[in-house]
């Protein structure tokens, strides 16, 4: 297989094709089970799927730990149950109704979830099957009429009476009838939620969702039911932040094809987003919420439900995981696809591809070992592939996707509309051609005034500019020294193309109390033009008084009486005391 451009992002760190891991995203987490700085990876295996359940532990490539478990795990998550030094998380694994909480990779604690109300009509039918009233056969028919009309769903024991063949009907009874009926519910999803601080290493609250279409929130210590919210369906994935005692949110995607979005204050869903097709994968990234779908679509939602973009992908998804990197500031989303590929998306834009060997069932990414980022894969085949990108790996958005581009995507920081805001415009409705008229009256005026002084300014050459086609000359002035004399130094040039200029003489006008001038009438040379002739005079203030004033410079032409510039310079105050 040849390496692509997007392959050379990432290190092969490891690769076991017959690694024996049969598993989904939900049940993979890293986390630093030791407490010597090194993460490890904790998976729960799924077996064979009726047997073979297990819960390992990678440290590297190798398996360090293995416990079995007593039923198919729905999740798994490592969490942080107490302030306890040293700092290291427990692992909580839903299995069946159940949660197994390990502590140093050892079983801890099992909270088990409380039994659902059972059919009162349920009991009655089996209460006169252990008297010996009704046979198999009517028991039967009498529970078929049941789950047919009851609200309240019929209980494990009596749906796996209905699924028996006649000849085993008997034997079953005989051997139930005398164990009481019970409606127990199984777990779906798990998820953490911090408790009362957003710390990485903050205390987390368990969530799980239910069968029964119910959310719970567990103590982390007491593991007693914190909360309890209802769905309309089962949820099927899930995606919390937030903190417990302040304020969460908890997204959920459930079998109705619907996301459920449950806040603090409220025990029923806020918002719910309605997909066209269901959902496969849910993941948060930022403030937005990115979805895929059967329909090989991927989808990018708001917190409260608005759709934001949907691009097309090229085979169905078969997973989906964050990838964060905190210390890149860099969030995207990685997709498994059924063609082989795991494609990283930021939005809508593809950011890069990875080619595998074989179908991708779970991806994790995260800290694993000492590096940060570790992307983790398991194949359907059961192999295990780890891949390290490398430092040097930078992302470009390729928005390659017909429509408006990258940019007018992005949302603008609108301010809210304030009181005055309102009152204005409603003003401006009221009044709007009376404003016009104000304003185009101001204007005219405005380019009225300007006119006249410019003119004026031409009339009585007052800019350092000369509008003289004939004499088309430029002028600046430098003022050196700190007191009482000062030096003043007049750069003249001629901005003709090829004539020059000449019969052209400077004269000053100052106040003869505070200045004297050695030289306050000089004659010019002959202008050549594209050079600049300095022009020196010294400037002696005859006042102690510490006050300036405005030497004003005009450049003559002999035989006319108005000067072709005029120019004002501010005399600075002198600093220095005359030597007598």
């Amino acid at each position: 297989m040849s390496e692509s451009s997007d392959d050379r992002k990432w290190l092969d760190a490891h690769f076991d094709p017959v690694a024996g891991l049969y598993t989904f995203s939900s049940c993979l987490d890293l986390a630093e089970l030791s407490g010597d700085g090194e993460s490890q990876l904790v998976v729960g295996d799924l077996g064979s799927g009726s047997s073979g359940m297990k819960l390992k532990v990678y440290r590297g490539t190798a398996l360090v730990s293995e416990s079995s478990l007593l039923d198919l795990p729905a999740g798994l998550v490592a969490f942080f149950m107490d302030l306890h030094e040293p700092r290291i998380p427990a692992v909580a694994v839903a299995s069946g109704p159940c949660v197994y909480v390990y502590k140093n990779l050892r079983p801890y604690f099992k909270f088990t979830l409380p039994g659902l109300e059972v059919n009162t009509l349920e009991q009655d039918v089996w209460q006169q099957a252990r008297e010996g009233q009704i046979d198999p056969l009517t028991l039967k028919e009498m529970l078929e009429g049941i789950r047919k009309k009851a609200d309240v769903p019929l209980s494990f024991c009596s749906l796996q009476f209905l699924s028996l063949d006649a000849s085993d009907m008997d034997e079953f009874v005989q051997l139930h009838k005398q164990q009481p009926i019970r409606r127990q519910t199984v777990i779906t999803c798990i998820g953490t939620l911090k408790k009362s601080t957003a710390d990485e290493d903050g205390v987390s609250c368990l969530v799980i969702g239910t069968e029964s279409s119910d959310i719970f929130v567990l103590d982390p210590e007491a593991f007693i039911i914190l909360a309890k919210m209802s769905l309309p369906a089962t949820p099927t994935m899930m995606d919390v932040t937030g903190q417990f005692d302040v304020e969460f949110r908890i997204m959920v995607a459930c079998r109705d094809g619907n996301i459920y979005i449950l806040r603090r204050e409220s025990d029923k869903p806020k918002y719910c987003i309605e997909l066209t097709s269901h959902p496969v994968g849910l993941v948060r990234v930022g403030k937005s919420v990115v979805v895929g779908c059967t329909d090989e679509s991927l989808q990018g939602f708001t917190q409260k439900g608005k759709k934001l973009w949907r691009i097309v992908l090229p085979a169905p998804i078969t997973t989906m995981a964050s990838m964060d990197l905190p210390s890149r500031g860099f969030q995207a989303v990685l997709v498994g696809l059924a063609n082989c590929e795991v494609q990283l998306y930021r939005d809508k834009n593809l950011l890069s591809t990875i080619k595998t060997p074989d179908v991708v069932s779970s991806i994790c990414f995260g800290r694993y070992g000492r590096e940060d980022g570790t992307l983790i894969m398991t194949t359907k085949g059961g192999g295990l592939m780890v891949k390290i990108l490398k430092r040097t790996a930078a992302f470009e958005d390729r928005d390659s996707a017909p429509g408006p581009p990258l940019a007018q995507s992005i949302r603008l920081n609108v301010p809210k509309k304030t009181k005055l805001y309102v009152d204005q415009t409603l003003r401006e409705r009221e009044n709007g051609l009376a404003m016009h008229r104000a304003f185009q009256m101001d204007l005219s005026r405005l380019r009225l005034a300007a006119a006249k002084t410019y003119v004026k300014a031409l009339e009585s050459s007052l800019t350092p500019v000369s509008s003289s086609l004939s004499e088309p000359l430029k002028m600046n002035a430098v003022v050196q020294g700190l007191g009482p004399s000062f030096k003043l130094t007049l750069n003249i040039q001629n901005t003709a193309t090829c004539r020059p200029v000449m019969n052209l003489a400077i004269s000053f006008l100052y106040d003869e109390s505070l200045y004297q001038m050695r030289s306050p009438y000089m004659r010019i040379p002959l202008l050549v033009p594209g050079l600049i002739y300095p022009v020196e005079t010294f400037v002696e203030c005859t006042s102690d008084k510490g006050i300036s004033d405005i030497i004003k410079v005009f450049v003559l032409h002999e035989g006319r009486n108005c000067p072709l510039l005029t120019a004002h310079i501010n005399m600075p105050v002198s600093e220095g005391l005359k030597l007598h």
